[in-house]
């Protein structure tokens, strides 16, 4: 990011001004921003024009009526974003001193936080009795939004994200793999992605992690999960892994997510040839955050904790 967007961006942060910048580009309309802020739509545009003169370069452009972020506004948005967060932990952080405790406020996918987190949560609160949590278990795109508004200090995620914004650390890999009922023809068989478009396919809801690793593994291949033969959306794990030893049809899953049934044998896998075997979830929070150490620290508490 460049420095001179950082500094200028320290200097007014607390600005009300830019409040209004993000409303604007998180709408990419100057009414909507009006009327989520309590503010008329020439107020809007005096605050935007403000902040394209102190700056000395154009935040926002268009392409017929459609808004856009320039570059210079896309770099400004990140510096903010960043520095809205920073201000945000700083005032938690001073808290949580006078008050002699600490938090962890951060989020979690859903396979990670029903199925990784839980024990090395509470491993870490073994050591760190005081600690009080704030987890957040919602889809990579909710988190993402999440961690931009300043709602959450970092995330571990299983989904795609742009690296461009975050700093990041592999927190684990893990297996990922194509599941069927016990009885299912399909049951610890090799087959081509291809080969199972004949099934219905049962899968997590869009902004997923789970789902856009097959949707990326299928469209290398110039497929998408519309070839399958029916398309069943839930946004609930146990519910999808209910459907499937029900044989409604099959999903790819984390291995993490259905080791207990693997196990017993109510669920069976099914070899995909040409499928993206495993995946990394990463540890992530704000790029040119002021308190990257201490969430590296947070890190390798949360990744050296066993119980």
């Amino acid at each position: 990011m460049h420095k001179y967007f950082i500094d200028k961006a320290d200097e007014n942060m607390l600005d009300f001004r830019t409040d209004t910048f993000l409303s604007v580009c998180k709408h990419m309309n100057y009414t909507k921003a009006a009327e989520e802020l309590n503010i008329t739509q020439p107020a809007v545009s005096q605050h935007i024009k403000y902040i394209e003169e102190y700056y000395g370069a154009k935040v926002f452009g268009f392409n017929g009526k459609k808004m856009y972020l320039t570059e210079a506004g896309e770099m400004l948005y990140e510096a903010i974003s960043t520095m809205k967060h920073n201000d945000s932990f700083l005032r938690d952080s001073i808290h949580n001193i006078r008050n002699h405790n600490s938090t962890l406020s951060f989020g979690a996918t859903l396979t990670i936080g029903e199925y990784i987190i839980p024990g090395k949560l509470a491993a870490y609160l073994k050591k760190y009795p005081e600690t009080k949590v704030n987890l957040t278990i919602a889809n990579t795109e909710k988190l993402l939004s999440m961690l931009d508004k300043g709602e959450i200090d970092f995330a571990v995620v299983e989904g795609y994200f742009g690296k461009n914004q975050y700093e990041h650390i592999v927190f684990s890999l893990e297996n990922y793999t194509a599941v069927c009922c016990k009885n299912h023809p399909f049951a610890e068989t090799e087959k081509s992605l291809e080969e199972l478009f004949s099934q219905t396919l049962i899968l997590r809801e869009k902004g997923s992690g789970t789902r856009e690793i097959l949707t990326r593994s299928l469209e290398e291949k110039n497929l998408g999960i519309y070839d399958f033969k029916n398309i069943i959306e839930l946004s609930n794990i146990n519910a999808v892994k209910t459907l499937v030893e029900k044989d409604c049809g099959i999903t790819f899953i984390y291995e993490a997510a259905v080791q207990e049934e693997l196990r017993k044998g109510t669920l069976k896998k099914i070899y995909v040839k040409d499928l993206i075997d495993k995946h990394e979830f990463t540890f992530i929070w704000r790029k040119n955050s002021i308190f990257s150490d201490y969430y590296k620290t947070i890190y390798d508490n949360l990744i050296n904790s066993v119980l």
